[in-house]
């Protein structure tokens, strides 16, 4: 999962900084969460999700298809 929310970030060539400005926390909760030091709650799951626009399967690695259901 940790590397799978690192990828979707560095995707859109966004920094951790804009991510957590984003998410309304510290550049270094967002980067705990990247490298797996710190769960991720799941209210920030959501979000992610959703700015990716892509299914919370995809981002805990349940799937690889990253299309969101409907």
């Amino acid at each position: 999962m940790y590397k799978r929310i690192r990828n979707l970030r560095e995707d859109k060539d966004l920094t951790q900084q804009s991510m957590a400005d984003f998410l309304g926390i510290s550049q270094t909760t967002y980067s705990r969460y990247e490298n797996g030091n710190l769960d991720v709650p799941s209210v920030v799951l959501i979000k992610l999700a959703d700015f990716h626009k892509v299914s919370i399967d995809f981002i805990l690695d349940q799937t690889d298809n990253p299309k969101r259901y409907r």
